[in-house]
């Protein structure tokens, strides 16, 4: 949409919250989504939402309510809500505006583009072909596995190290992949936004990554925003610049509930469970936007924060369906000191079949994850009357049950600072090697224990050299 000239289009009739209502007192109507400001304070950003009637307008206010008071004059230039897009946003943390907040000068940009697009691109599924991105955790390449170009969802309540895992496969992913990343903090706190920062400043990889953050303490319209001004430059990236783009999203319950609460605010009727009616519809046009063409691809990891631990809530459900993979983080093992503290059981992937994984990975996975249900039935078992009650052949699968598991865990480089350890990354090859030779019996005379917090079963030959010497 063109700038004009300043239009009057009215006046503030009231202020609810992040809502304002002007009444319209000119012959100009604003159309949907379009940007208004005040004409003596050009800080006061208001978008419009929805007309209640003829002449009254509710509009989503995008800056400080302070500012705001009844029969303020109100105009327009006929714009929607834009961002800077281009190489200078890479390297920077910057608002819904485009507007620096990590301490940097002013950005230098020569074009914008708007959050909410007039037409889609023609930018369908994409044609090429979808290989498996590495993320150099052992439980998530192999139980889990991201294709380029999908969709993995780290799903779980709070405390179970969701955003810590994120940051990690930020840091891993950044060292191989050739395109730029985007990160979208949505609803989350500065110190994890700040941390975020500053690791990948440690490891270099903050020159290709752009940061678009709306903290916890911002407007609910504003962290709804800002989830639309980071696809706007994921689009800008892959059409215009013609880059595979690696897009991270903390935290897609945060954008829900933003949501919800302008709902509220605008007084529309909530659905049976309380959650805004238009849920499936905001979360649809969030999503469909991270879409590839028979280029380049957008490769989406996203968390969603669970409410209560409940799995079937329907901020969670709703948003689930658009992923390839999902990943469910377990309080029981952030419990037992066990991370990545995720359940392989409950957590999928469409990338688990031949046409993406390879058969030696393929026969391991499907092995593990036969030995693991024999674990869950028999744990029960030992629970009730001991691990020397089972058979021998249960005994030996139970074992090897708990190596596996415990294979499982690893130490991040996110968290050295924490453990006192430095972090691992382990290829998805070596990961299925040790697998599969855990699963045949090669380590059954190795105690279980051996096996927590290693990086691959070549660990455990260092530990009995160090022994003997």
């Amino acid at each position: 949409m063109e700038k004009m000239t300043k239009q009057f289009v009215g006046r503030v009739y009231g202020v609810q919250g992040q809502i304002v209502l002007v009444h319209c007192e000119s012959e100009y109507r604003p159309a949907l989504l379009e940007l208004l400001s005040a004409e003596d304070s050009p800080g006061v950003q208001l978008e419009v939402h929805s007309y209640s009637d003829r002449d009254l307008l509710y509009c989503l206010l995008l800056s400080s309510k302070e500012e705001v008071s009844r029969n303020m004059r109100i105009v327009t230039e006929g714009s929607t809500l834009s961002i800077p897009v281009g190489k200078s946003v890479l390297g920077r943390a910057v608002n819904l505006y485009g507007q620096p907040v990590d301490g940097g000068k002013m950005l230098e940009y020569s074009d914008t583009r708007p959050i909410h697009p007039i037409a889609r691109t023609a930018a369908l599924k994409s044609k090429k072909e979808r290989k498996l991105l590495e993320t150099g955790i052992k439980i998530i390449d192999f139980f889990s596995p991201l294709i380029d170009g999908g969709r993995l969802g780290l799903v779980g309540g709070a405390g179970v190290g969701k955003t810590a895992l994120l940051t990690e496969m930020i840091r891993n992913l950044n060292q191989t992949h050739p395109g730029v990343t985007i990160f979208t903090g949505i609803g989350e706190r500065i110190r994890e936004g700040f941390e975020l920062w500053e690791l990948l400043h440690k490891t270099g990889a903050l020159d290709k990554t752009a940061l678009l953050v709306a903290h916890i303490n911002e407007n609910a319209a504003i962290r709804f925003k800002i989830g639309a001004a980071a696809a706007t430059l994921a689009e800008y990236f892959r059409d215009e610049e013609k880059s595979d783009v690696l897009f991270f999203v903390d935290n897609i319950f945060r954008f829900v509930q933003a949501g919800n609460e302008l709902s509220t605010l605008l007084e529309e009727i909530p659905s049976e469970f309380g959650y805004q009616s238009t849920l499936q519809t905001q979360i649809a046009q969030f999503e469909n936007r991270l879409v590839g063409t028979d280029k380049n691809s957008i490769s989406s990891i996203q968390t969603i924060y669970v409410p209560a631990d409940e799995l079937t809530d329907p901020a969670v459900a709703a948003a689930t369906p658009y992923f390839e993979a999902i990943v469910v983080l377990s309080r029981e093992m952030s419990q037992e000191g066990r991370y990545p503290a995720i359940n392989i059981l409950k957590s999928k992937s469409l990338a688990l079949d031949r046409t993406y994984i390879t058969e030696q990975h393929f026969k391991a996975v499907t092995g593990a994850i036969e030995v693991l249900n024999q674990y869950e039935r028999l744990s029960r078992i030992v629970t009730i009357i001991g691990e020397g009650e089972l058979s021998a052949q249960d005994r030996s699968m139970y074992e090897r049950a708990m190596r596996l598991r415990n294979y499982m865990t690893q130490l991040t480089v996110t968290a050295e600072e924490q453990t006192g350890r430095p972090g691992v990354f382990v290829s998805r090859a070596d990961t299925v090697s040790d697998v599969e030779a855990i699963l045949e019996g090669k380590f059954d005379a190795v105690p279980p224990e051996k096996f927590m917090y290693i990086g691959t079963t070549k660990d455990l030959e260092k530990d009995n050299q160090s022994t003997r010497l």
